[in-house]
């Protein structure tokens, strides 16, 4: 029999239920067990429907309950793919490029503008700036092993890196460099659809589900310092965090 067929198990065409519940629930289970593991391929759908003797209707219908519960994804062009789900704590303030390399995976960014600018006046009430001062602006992609993850637009304050070129790859590590590193934030997250632009730069469909999470960085002595915008993809990430109950 063929190796995918061995890997998750064949169907039962006697068992009660539909194939292709039969079929998502043993691919559901494989992925649960890391059986398949995260950013796996999939085998093409012509080719699971002649190996589990069905038709290709009832692989599309396994496949697409599980795209929509979070566990696989679809990329335009190369095919049905294991979801890599990433977990971010809301309770540890770390960026991004050290969140994904705690968690082995290899980050990167692409560059959508680097720009040195007078502060809006959206910008001077959330950072706390004079009229006219300046602030830097970095908008990117987030990767994580080549997959696009985030959409990230950050607005520093001027005085807290000495030049628009103090940024290589991570911003964090730029600002501590230069002493000015938040050492508190405030966050906000909020459901969001993604725009056909935004889609296009992280490869989802327009429409699809993502999250914005908007922060506010803090210096030790309480200015903010940074203000960021970051659309995550909504099959790609879990936020998490620690509860603890009051005392008396």
């Amino acid at each position: 029999m063929p190796a995918f067929a061995e890997l998750i198990g064949s169907l039962d065409p006697q068992a009660r239920g539909p194939l292709y519940q039969q079929l998502q629930q043993q691919i559901r289970v494989a992925i649960q067990n890391r059986v398949l593991a995260p950013d796996e391929a999939l085998p093409p759908e012509r080719d699971m429907a002649e190996e589990f003797a069905v038709s290709r209707i009832t692989v599309r219908k396994a496949l697409d309950g599980l795209v929509a519960e979070g566990l696989l994804l679809r990329r335009q062009g190369a095919g049905t793919f294991v979801a890599s789900r990433v977990e971010k704590s809301f309770s540890k303030l770390s960026s991004f490029s050290e969140d994904m390399i705690s968690r082995g995976r290899t980050p990167r960014s692409e560059w959508l503008q680097r720009t040195e600018a007078a502060v809006t006046p959206e910008e001077s009430m959330v950072l706390g700036l004079s009229p006219g001062s300046t602030v830097y602006r970095f908008h990117r992609i987030r990767f994580a092993d080549d997959l696009p993850m985030a959409l990230e637009y950050s607005t520093l304050a001027g005085y807290a890196l000495p030049s628009l070129q103090a940024v290589g790859s991570s911003l964090y590590e730029a600002l501590e460099a230069a002493g000015n590193r938040p050492t508190r934030a405030l966050q906000r997250l909020r459901a969001v659809l993604f725009t056909p632009e935004q889609a296009a730069l992280l490869r989802v469909h327009p429409g699809d589900a993502g999250l914005l999470i908007e922060r506010r960085g803090f210096l030790k002595d309480g200015r903010p310092v940074e203000f960021t915008q970051s659309y995550y993809r909504g099959d790609a990430y879990d936020f998490v965090a620690e509860l603890n109950a009051l005392t008396s």
